[in-house]
């Protein structure tokens, strides 16, 4: 009968080297100070916005009838162009990260654009294509006052900015998705539509939320076209970017501070809001 050995105690692990553990830290030090020095010159930029004007300014300016109507047509706005985006952004997304096609790259290029042109080239651009309708006359002289130097130019401004980062995230969210299910749900006697409304795109929830959180974001921000292809006339298309440059224009910097202010506070409500209901309730 052969004797059992008797059980061998666990063997410890090994204290890792000392050059190992200097290297660690050094790595993890090289982490935080590349990646702190821009948090923190993010955040003193901000204080410093802060300690450069007051409350009873920020508040002074708020109350202003100009610049609550400056406000509430970029809230306005910035929501119009954000639905509008995601109509957009979701089947080009869609079609983008699903399928192949004869000048795929090509359009991939077109739609990346308005991303790497300079704001203002894209309100210039705005701004030719309308005065090349308007000279054919009849309905596009009429689309053309309706729209060039008035709210719905502010819009379309917004539009053809944002839009190109919606879509580019409706693709990465698609292209994260695996195509099996919805094979899968073809295999059971989905339609094609069925399969994309009831199988892709409740998994795309988070990336849609994502991309219209940045397509908002976006939109606040957006001040080249809209100076260019919308103006920055007060009471009819001041938004609360034209708002910062007309009162920098005055030379009234306080007040220019105290709406950008407003503008950080709104998108960091937007932002925070967000996460929190992309946490609560678009949890898988």
């Amino acid at each position: 009968m052969n004797e059992q050995s008797p059980p061998q105690p666990a063997q410890a692990e090994s204290p890792q080297p000392d050059h190992r553990v200097a290297g660690d830290r050094l790595f993890y030090t090289a982490l935080i100070v590349f990646g702190g020095s821009y948090v923190l010159l993010i955040a003193a930029m901000l204080l410093a916005d802060m300690t450069y004007t007051t409350p009873a300014k920020i508040y002074q300016t708020i109350i202003s009838p100009e610049i609550r109507y400056s406000i509430w047509l970029s809230l306005i706005s910035c929501t119009l162009t954000t639905i509008a985006s995601l109509w957009v952004a979701v089947p080009i997304g869609y079609l983008m990260s699903r399928y192949e096609f004869k000048g795929k790259v090509w359009i991939d290029a077109l739609l990346d654009i308005p991303i790497v042109l300079p704001p203002l080239v894209i309100g210039l651009s705005l701004l030719i294509l309308f005065r090349v309708l308007g000279e054919q006359g009849g309905v596009f002289d009429w689309l053309r006052d309706a729209v060039v130097f008035e709210v719905p130019g502010v819009i379309l401004a917004q539009f053809m900015v944002a839009c190109a980062f919606a879509v580019r995230t409706m693709r990465a969210t698609f292209d994260q998705i695996p195509p099996r299910r919805e094979q899968v749900a073809l295999t059971l006697g989905c339609s094609r539509s069925q399969a994309f409304f009831n199988v892709v795109l409740p998994d795309a929830k988070r990336g849609t939320l994502a991309a219209a959180t940045l397509a908002w974001a976006r939109s606040l921000g957006e001040f080249g076209p809209i100076l260019v292809f919308a103006g920055a006339t007060p009471w009819r298309t001041e938004v609360l970017p034209t708002s910062v440059f007309l009162r920098m224009q005055a030379g009234d910097i306080e007040a220019a501070l105290s709406v950008s202010l407003v503008m950080v506070l709104m998108a960091v409500a937007v932002l925070v809001l967000t996460r929190v209901l992309g946490l609560r309730k678009l949890a898988i």
